[in-house]
């Protein structure tokens, strides 16, 4: 049986064997390997049709017998298939990647100004593409060229971002390449990282309402034209968008906020189980941090000293992928919550219709102030912060409605 596999020197957690298989039907295998090691393993290790990522991707190319126009004219190979004589023929999907994504989100680049931010073997193929479908002029930013982050101010022309270097990435999200603030005439921001879903950048786009793209449906484009390769079958456009939503939808957390005693964690609990997820309640998971009881907190440090505890708490959690997790009523006090809350994940608003009703014992905000007046201070930010809302009405229930929503 024919051998595939994604080679790169770290891998880590990559979402390409879901991807794979859910495109082609194959087994798709991670094969982490040093430098000094490649070549060897390439030549033969006995894989029919490699993917390749950094920092190999020009290593490979040398390797190859014969490359495509695309790997030819970008110098740099991220898809390897052994050929029926032995030879490697080498391409780059990455460009069919990018194409798909940009006429995904509807963005037409002709006769644009665009910014690419990053000057690796991304940019050089995303440029590529940029040209081709007749940008009137394409900049490349980096940190030490002329065109860099401190003379921005010469490009607020820009109608088109495309973000390549790793700022914002996983694990280290809490970062963005730039400020979208100097940019009025902007009418797309791209960035193709992918972990997480909605980068910094991409929330600074959806505060300004620009229209905006992550970086997973590249991945899985780019993928589908490897596995094309692979098994010499077409795979239609369909297929992409049907397993970028699958893969989403499975690496996504579901987040759910309301207000205290509103049975965020008794639903959560029955949501995870009803999902095969792991749950998280991020008011026991900063209790157990802690080593002490929320009031304890609140009545030795204070309010602001507990919010604090709990932003960490947020951002360390609420960067994972797949979990199912319960936030503390007030998390929406906090505007910095806002970007962790919806990095990676969906956002639910469980609804209380009668706030008068709702629990306060052990709940030491809930009892220092009036229901009414805590609601109205924080439904508005609740609506907000979501992605959608769903009416408490028994777990069971409750539940069901969810997975209705969200379509799980």
């Amino acid at each position: 049986m024919a051998r595939f596999g994604l080679l790169g020197e770290t891998l880590g957690h990559s979402y390409s064997p879901q991807i794979h298989r859910l495109l082609a039907g194959y087994d798709y295998d991670l094969c982490p390997q040093p430098p000094e090691a490649v070549t060897a393993f390439v030549l033969h290790g006995g894989y029919a049709g490699l993917n390749v990522t950094i920092p190999y991707k020009k290593t490979v190319a040398a390797l190859c017998s014969a490359l495509s126009p695309a790997a030819q004219r970008l110098g740099s190979v991220n898809t390897v298939l052994r050929r029926a004589d032995g030879s490697l023929f080498g391409d780059n999907t990455d460009y069919a990647g990018f194409a798909w994504l940009l006429r995904r989100a509807g963005f037409c680049p002709a006769g644009w100004k665009c910014l690419v931010l990053g000057s690796g073997g991304a940019s050089v193929t995303i440029r590529a593409v940029l040209e081709d479908q007749g940008a009137a002029e394409v900049v490349t930013v980096s940190r030490s060229g002329p065109d860099n982050y401190t003379n921005l101010s010469r490009h607020a022309d820009a109608r088109l971002i495309v973000n390549t270097t790793p700022v914002g990435m996983y694990p280290q999200t809490d970062a963005a390449p730039l400020s979208l603030e100097g940019f009025p005439a902007l009418r797309g921001v791209v960035d193709i990282v992918y972990n997480p879903a909605r980068t910094r950048l991409l929330q600074q786009a959806e505060a300004l309402g620009i229209p905006h793209a992550g970086g997973l449906g590249m991945l899985v484009a780019q993928a589908r034209r490897s596995a094309e390769q692979f098994t010499g079958q077409t795979i239609p456009d369909e297929a992409v968008t049907r397993v970028t939503a699958q893969i989403d939808g499975q690496e996504r957390n579901l987040l759910l906020i309301g207000m205290p005693g509103a049975g965020k964690s008794t639903t959560g609990r029955r949501l995870a189980a009803a999902l095969g997820r792991p749950f998280v309640d991020l008011d026991e998971e900063l209790v157990r941090r802690a080593g002490r009881p929320i009031p304890d907190i609140f009545a030795q440090q204070g309010e602001s000293a507990f919010r604090a505890m709990e932003t960490a708490v947020l951002a360390d959690v609420a960067r994972g992928s797949g979990l199912v997790i319960a936030a503390g009523g007030g998390v929406v006090t906090r505007p910095e919550n806002r970007f962790y809350l919806r990095q990676n994940s969906r956002v639910i608003y469980l609804r209380r219709q009668n706030v008068d009703i709702l629990p306060t014992a052990g709940r030491p905000v809930s009892q220092s102030r009036p229901l009414r007046q805590l609601a109205a201070e924080r439904l508005p930010l609740y609506e907000q912060w979501s992605d959608c809302t769903v009416d408490a009405c028994g777990v069971q229930r409750t539940v069901a409605q969810i997975r209705k929503e969200l379509n799980l």
